[in-house]
């Protein structure tokens, strides 16, 4: 733990109206400038490690949005995941972290085949039947939430079925290395072969590495640094050896992660790894007189969310923007707080119900005030969460991955 980034604090309190949590409870405990006080009281021995201090810190959902709004730059959602990841390697990894973060998320194969079931569950008409007898009452609350987040799944999961090497259309421009996101190729892979589709048709070779491995943020999330980078050292590996002018990814999470590399592991790779990688708006936003010539109109009212791993992990804000406006007819509505996190952070959302849906529903409020009939983001995440709650509240807004509408545009 770096003691200088806890003592640069100085408690002006710029992070508290930004602080989803904060604006829940009105805790000091609960805010980024408490978190950091007592991480720094445990580090200078004046506090003892409690349960009660735990339970304070995990209620953080490391949406980072107190690094954007801190005058020095303090970031207590990294500071609070490094604490969770000194105390992991202190206390170890339990039976059931052991079992998903080292012998299941690394191996995709594994993984796909654990979404099998989740499949069959869907296609055989038991998930119809389940939810309308309402047997799921008596299962628990957070095995009701996690099928409830789960919207239909692809009859293959897009890494069985992508390219390794996609063509690029017409003269080709350059070479790009794409990161398949483990939910994006699982749950999503509509938007990702979308993804592909475009570089393709701006002239870029895209190469899909059917080897690479989850990028690591679940390893993070659970505390797990070592595993985080064995991961990271393959993905490093895979992509630095044919040498990609950019790597791309379409999952907010997974580029912060990626971009993180060279933080997490010293030497000259890690640093040209992460110096390649590129959120698809990034590379999207460079080409804009090309895409304007190939988008048709789309008649709709539209808003974007600010997933916190592209706008404060990234600080990614302008480039989406950019790219919707460049549609012709859509009529575009910035979305009040758009930049709000929607509570979803990873598994937050099933392990703190309570205050995950109180956030997202500050989110569906500015939805509905907004007039919007189609909602665009950019994470798999929020994807999930808000895809669940505008189901719920307001399903008369679609919602859809910035990289489909785009798509959607082009070939319709």
């Amino acid at each position: 733990m770096d003691y200088v980034k806890l003592i640069n604090c100085m408690r002006c309190g710029m992070c508290l109206p930004v602080c989803p949590t904060y604006k829940e409870t009105f805790l000091e405990t609960a805010s980024p400038r408490g978190r950091v006080a007592l991480i720094r009281k445990l580090q200078e021995g004046s506090l003892d490690q409690s349960e009660q201090l735990l339970e304070y810190l995990s209620l953080c959902l490391d949406c980072q949005a107190c690094a954007s709004a801190c005058p020095c730059g303090v970031n207590a959602g990294e500071l609070v995941a490094d604490f969770t990841c000194e105390r992991k390697s202190e206390k170890g990894l339990s039976f059931m972290e052991e079992l998903i973060l080292r012998k299941l998320v690394p191996h995709p194969d594994l993984l796909e085949s654990s979404m099998m079931p989740m499949r069959a569950y869907q296609n055989s008409g038991l998930q119809k039947l389940v939810r309308t007898l309402g047997i799921l009452k008596m299962f628990p609350r957070s095995l009701q939430r996690m099928e409830g987040l789960l919207p239909p799944l692809p009859s293959t999961p897009l890494r069985q079925e992508i390219l390794e090497s996609t063509p690029a259309v017409g003269e080709e421009r350059g070479i790009v290395g794409f990161f398949l996101g483990c939910v994006m190729s699982l749950i999503f892979s509509d938007a990702s072969r979308a993804t592909v589709k475009l570089l393709s048709s701006l002239g870029y070779r895209v190469i899909t590495p059917k080897n690479q491995v989850c990028c690591g943020a679940p390893n993070m999330l659970g505390g797990d640094l070592e595993g985080l980078k064995g991961g990271a050292r393959i993905n490093i590996g895979i992509f630095n050896a044919f040498k990609p002018d950019y790597i791309i990814t379409d999952c907010g999470g997974c580029g912060a992660e990626l971009k993180k590399y060279s933080h997490h592991i010293d030497g000259e790779d890690a640093a040209q790894f992460s110096s390649r990688v590129r959120d698809i708006s990034e590379i999207l936003s460079m080409h804009c007189e090309e895409l304007l010539v190939k988008l048709k109109p789309v008649d709709q009212i539209v808003t974007y969310h600010d997933p916190c791993h592209i706008a404060h992990c990234q600080g990614i804000r302008s480039e989406p923007r950019k790219l919707l406006k460049l549609i012709p007819e859509l009529q575009y509505r910035e979305l009040d707080s758009a930049d709000a996190c929607c509570g979803s952070a990873g598994t937050y959302n099933i392990e703190r119900a309570e205050m995950s849906d109180r956030i997202l529903q500050r989110k569906l409020d500015t939805l509905r005030d907004s007039g919007a009939e189609l909602l665009v983001t950019s994470n798999p995440g929020c994807l999930l969460q808000l895809r669940k709650g505008l189901s719920e509240q307001l399903p008369d807004i679609k919602i859809m991955h910035l990289t489909e509408l785009l798509f959607t545009s082009i070939n319709q």
